[in-house]
């Protein structure tokens, strides 16, 4: 008998569409989440809400949500199998925000690590949304019931205070909110900056470090070539080769060869002919979302009528737990 959609596992995750998304968005969670939509209901949103932690250029964050939707659907994602929707579409998520912010303890949201790390690089903008940003994150999951977050390394502490915020509202008024399962992406933590290996490739970094899904190949090529390596000579991994290992794990991720099949392909070899391997494997990965990337922005009416329904079946379910929690707490409701 054949599984039908009530009895998938739900699973919810997104990405801030501050910018043209990287090799490591798509290595980390794009390409995952195409795996999972058989499998699983799957919510994916473009999480413009958080994004405006940090000022954005309105006209450009517009672009770049819709930018992001044609990159989602170019790289496979099938708005036939998903929910797909703008995060700021469903105002049930910034509803249940506020609730959830008076179940969130102050301890839990100063051990948040985010929040230092973007205190320090946005100094001059320390902003309330960047303190209770976790809480948004936790609304942006028990809204629908979530049993799987896809979630990299970074973000595993906003799951856990998803689910610590959950279980405090569900021991003070009775069962809620499902206690959500974050699913690790290892790929994410893997793919590092081309001239700073130490660090995460990012959307926000100046500079060559940053594959973008919409690089062309000349500049892919480029930028590959330029990445900081080592003065060991041998492409094999290692402790303290922190360039070649990130390369590996690209090309590794772009081919599907092993460690062992990498070093054998290049035993002899110097760091020039492995670099532009990489480089030519990744411009192949990402020509076709390239191509598709194109086709989807050359019909908007299509983009926007797939947010648009989107929206609607995301706020369906949303709605559904909002009035639970709203019921709970006490407001008052005159229909009823």
């Amino acid at each position: 008998m054949q599984e039908t959609k009530e009895a998938k596992k739900l699973v919810l995750s997104g990405i801030q569409p501050s910018g043209t998304l990287t090799l490591g968005n798509y290595l980390g969670a794009l390409r995952n989440w195409t795996k999972m939509q058989d499998e699983y209901l799957c919510y994916y949103m473009l999480a413009d809400l958080h994004t405006i932690t940090v000022r954005q250029v309105p006209a450009e964050l517009r672009q770049n949500c819709l930018k992001t939707a044609a990159i989602y659907l170019a790289a496979g994602l099938d708005p036939e199998k998903i929910t797909l929707f703008l995060q700021s579409m469903v105002p049930a998520h910034s509803q249940l925000a506020w609730v959830l912010n008076c179940y969130a303890m102050m301890g839990e949201l100063n051990r948040m690590t985010q929040f230092k790390d973007k205190s320090a690089r946005h100094a001059d903008n320390i902003n309330g949304g960047l303190y209770t940003y976790p809480v948004l994150m936790a609304a942006d999951i028990l809204l629908y019931q979530a049993d799987y977050v896809p979630v990299g390394k970074d973000q595993k502490q906003h799951v856990e205070l998803a689910r610590d915020i959950a279980n405090r509202f569900n021991n003070t008024y009775s069962e809620t909110f499902r206690i959500p399962e974050p699913i690790i992406s290892t790929n994410t933590a893997s793919i590092r900056s081309l001239s700073d290996p130490t660090k995460k490739m990012s959307k926000s970094e100046s500079g060559d470090g940053t594959i973008f899904v919409l690089d062309n190949k000349d500049t892919i090529l480029r930028k590959v070539r330029k990445a900081v390596t080592d003065s060991d000579g041998e492409i094999r991994r290692g402790e303290g080769k922190h360039g070649i290992n990130n390369l590996m794990n690209i090309y590794s991720a772009a081919t599907g060869k092993t460690d062992g099949e990498i070093e054998s392909e290049f035993a002899g070899k110097g760091y020039g002919d492995f670099k532009l391997a990489v480089g030519e494997a990744i411009a192949d990965l990402l020509g076709g979302i390239q191509q598709e990337y194109e086709r989807y922005m050359a019909d908007k009416a299509y983009l926007n009528r797939v947010l648009i329904e989107g929206a609607e079946r995301a706020s369906y379910a949303a709605n559904k737990t909002l009035s639970k929690v709203y019921r709970k707490v006490g407001f008052y409701d005159p229909h009823k």
